[in-house]
C-alpha cells in the first residue's frame, strides 16, 4: 500500500476528477508539532489541496488562534476529545478549508496523570457538516508517540476521503 499521504493525494485527485472541485485540507497540531502537515506536503502537487497548518502547542494559542473555549480546556483539559474537536472546528474556519484534522496529546515522557497516560492522543476532524474524533494510546517514547499520532491522523483523513469519493 502507498504511504498514507500519497493515498490522500490520490483520493483528493479522484474526488476532483468526479466533481470538478478540490477538497481543501488544513491541519491544527499540538503534540505532533507539525508532523502531519510535513507528511502531507511531501507529496508533489499537494499545494492544489493543502492550504496550511497551525501548531497551537500552548493553551493560550489554542484559545487565541483557534477559538477554543477556555471552559473546554478548564473542564476537560487540553488533551481531550472536546479540545481536539474544537481545535479542528476552529482550524477549519481560520484556514478556510473543507476538512481540518487536529491532534492533541501527551507525547511523554512527562505530563501524564492517572487518568491521562503518556501516549494518550485525541484526533479531531471537522468539515462543514461533520465532526469526528478518535482516541489513541500509543506505547512508545516521545518520538514514537508523535510519529504514531501523525500516522493515525493521516489514516483518519484517508478513511474520511474514501467515504467522500464513494459518495460521489
Amino acid at each position: 500500500m502507498a504511504e498514507l499521504e500519497v493515498e490522500i493525494g490520490r483520493l483528493i485527485g479522484e474526488y476532483q476528477a468526479k466533481t470538478g472541485k478540490w477538497l481543501t485540507i488544513g491541519t491544527v497540531e499540538s503534540a505532533t508539532g507539525g508532523r502531519i502537515a510535513d507528511r502531507i506536503t511531501n507529496v508533489p502537487g499537494s499545494s492544489d489541496y493543502f492550504k496550511g497548518s497551525v501548531v497551537a502547542y500552548s493553551n493560550e494559542a489554542k484559545i487565541a488562534l483557534l477559538g477554543v473555549k477556555k471552559t473546554i480546556l478548564e473542564n476537560y483539559g487540553a488533551v481531550s476529545e472536546q479540545a481536539a474537536l474544537e481545535m479542528a472546528r476552529g482550524g477549519r474556519k481560520l484556514l478556510n478549508v473543507d476538512i481540518c484534522i487536529s491532534d492533541t496529546g501527551i507525547a511523554g515522557p512527562s505530563g501524564a496523570t492517572s487518568e491521562k497516560p503518556v501516549g494518550l492522543f485525541y484526533l479531531g476532524l471537522a468539515t462543514r457538516d461533520e465532526r469526528l474524533s478518535q482516541k489513541h494510546v500509543f506505547p512508545g517514547n516521545r518520538r514514537g508517540n508523535k510519529r504514531d499520532a501523525a500516522e493515525a491522523a493521516l489514516n483518519m483523513l484517508r478513511q474520511y476521503l474514501v467515504r467522500c469519493v464513494k459518495a460521489k
